[in-house]
């Protein structure tokens, strides 16, 4: 069960001249735990991976690994795993002498790293490969690789760079199932950085959000996504719909509803599309629209809607037997449930 706090970040921060890369980031990462740093290019997350691996210094405040300061130490002090964005496979070697160098840099002995090789090529599914050089590889093939070597010494800690993001869809969630069981064989601490938001959602245990050098919030998946801290997170993670509240009417778009608590404290309410339904005649949140748009994404619709105070709502409806979508132009009425909007 994963408790123990193994590395943690306090107020650490990263200067490039007068640009802040980084500004007091501040979070623990539990050992064996899957955390994904997620946010937009430019947010962070590279380079708050890249100092946690010793590749970069820290131009203000402090890590620590299992309570001892790591802060000035090497990249080979911490010996953590790395699989980079582009894989960096050495092309003259082949697969088996990928997975042996870091082996070998160890001083293993030619048995041991001989098992250990085999053990490797057997779990990422690359057996009958070990003889072939990285050039006569597909590009899921090369990842596994990358990703057997990093994983060959039993590192404490694996950090990985966007491995994914020059796989094609298919084999991208070929190669997250991948991870996803190696991780859960292993119980190594995967530490990841991506910028695609489901790719986050699906693989870990916790996910930490990042814009402009600053930490928005960490949490586990179903918490970033259903309990945003901030407007940000809100609209980054999915689709949102973002409405105005109006604190005479104790409503949106000049109609009454039943509002989440607090709301009166804020400016806004916000509600996934997913949480919204057409209304019907026993529910007590009833909200006019008017249909503005609509695009076919085969097993569904999606909605642009209009309320009353001219704010656009994303909408999705199933397509398939059943009542036909609206015409553009049409009037509805959506509803949903008070405890599944939030006031931001």
């Amino acid at each position: 069960m994963v408790n123990t706090t193994q590395i943690e970040a306090h107020s650490v921060g990263k200067m490039f001249g007068d640009f802040h890369a980084l500004r007091d980031v501040s979070l623990d990462i539990k050992e064996g735990e899957f955390l994904s740093l997620l946010g937009p290019s430019g947010s962070g997350k590279t380079t708050f991976l890249t100092m946690l691996g010793g590749y970069q210094n820290l131009t203000s405040g402090k890590l620590l690994l299992e309570g001892q300061d790591m802060t000035n130490w090497s990249a080979k002090q911490r010996g953590f795993g790395m699989v980079f964005q582009g894989y960096a496979l050495f092309p003259h070697l082949s697969v088996a002498e990928n997975i042996a160098f870091p082996l070998k840099v160890k001083k293993w002995s030619k048995a041991q790293m001989a098992d250990r090789v085999d053990q490797m090529i057997e779990m990422v599914g690359l057996s009958g490969h070990a003889h072939k050089k990285p050039k006569a590889l597909s590009g899921g093939q090369q990842q596994r690789v990358a990703l057997a070597r990093a994983l060959a010494y039993e590192p404490k800690v694996l950090l990985l760079d966007e491995p994914f993001s020059a796989l094609d869809k298919n084999l991208r969630g070929q190669m997250q199932e991948e991870l996803r069981r190696l991780h859960r064989d292993l119980g190594t601490t995967f530490v990841f950085v991506t910028h695609d938001q489901e790719e986050a959602l699906a693989l870990s245990t916790h996910v930490a959000i990042f814009n402009q050098g600053a930490l928005q919030q960490i949490g586990t998946p179903t918490e970033v996504y259903e309990h945003p801290a901030n407007r940000f997170t809100a609209e980054f993670l999915g689709d949102i719909n973002i409405m105005s509240l109006d604190a005479e009417k104790g409503g949106v778009a000049g109609t009454k509803i039943d509002l989440p608590a607090n709301a009166f404290a804020f400016d806004h309410i916000a509600l996934r599309p997913e949480h919204m339904r057409l209304a019907g005649e026993t529910d007590v949140n009833k909200l006019p629209v008017t249909v503005r748009d609509m695009v076919y994404l085969g097993s569904k619709s999606r909605l642009v809607l209009e309320t009353k105070a001219g704010e656009e709502l994303m909408f999705y409806i199933d397509n398939g037997p059943g009542l036909p979508p609206p015409d553009l132009g049409a009037g509805l009425q959506v509803a949903w449930d008070t405890g599944d909007s939030f006031a931001l």
